[in-house]
């Protein structure tokens, strides 16, 4: 099995204009694609690997051959992460209450602006390169996390429900060194009905 690189959920101008078409199209085309090209690499010469999920690999980092394994932490968190980020992005799926996943968000963080500030917080402190995550942690709780560079939740076991990528490509056309603005903008893209959905199915 050779691993694609996915397919959009949805046009690369229709997040305008908190997220600009250009930036979109070389995030997915150039970066993902990359990432892409080289977990297939990194694994050509493994063909018991070759049948295996980017989650798997991840989720069992472990269990692979010591020399590729940081390969796999980069090059298919990449992939990962990128596929997850894609997947919850929409414009015009506003946060409610009356989702699950609204309810939750209040009773751990007590309102909606005091999550917003906690998670736009961690990703702007993150040093360098990474993501900024909402996971189910290991207890089952929400938790607000940083991973550096390509590193992923669920490596760690942590199931995770939204993430902002604050790598610079993800924001620097729009908003050149300005992650800060790019994180405030971030809400008016987030697909809370998909991040409920996930929640969901966390439950069954």
């Amino acid at each position: 099995m050779k691993h694609e690189l996915i397919k959009l959920p949805f046009e690369t101008n229709s997040l305008e204009p908190f997220m600009d078409k250009k930036t979109i199209e070389i995030h997915h085309g150039k970066h993902h694609k990359g990432y892409v090209d080289k977990l297939n690499a990194a694994i050509e010469n493994y063909p018991e690997l070759k049948e295996k999920s980017v989650e798997w690999l991840l989720e069992n980092i472990s269990e692979l051959p010591k020399e590729i394994k940081q390969k796999i932490i980069n090059f298919g968190g990449g992939v990962y992460n990128h596929n997850f980020f894609w997947s919850i992005l929409k414009k015009d799926s506003p946060f409610s209450v009356k989702l699950e996943i609204g309810k939750e968000i209040i009773k751990k963080f007590t309102c909606l602006q005091d999550f917003k500030n906690e998670f736009e917080n961690k990703g702007n402190t993150l040093f360098g390169s990474g993501w900024v995550w909402l996971v189910l942690n290991q207890n089952k709780e929400l938790e607000i996390i940083q991973t550096q560079n390509q590193d992923s939740p669920i490596s760690k076991k942590m199931i995770p429900l939204i993430t902002a990528d604050v790598w610079e490509h993800t924001y620097y056309l729009k908003f050149q060194n300005k992650r800060n603005g790019f994180l405030e903008n971030f809400w008016e893209i987030i697909n809370w009905e998909k991040v409920n959905e996930l929640f969901l199915e966390t439950k069954q």
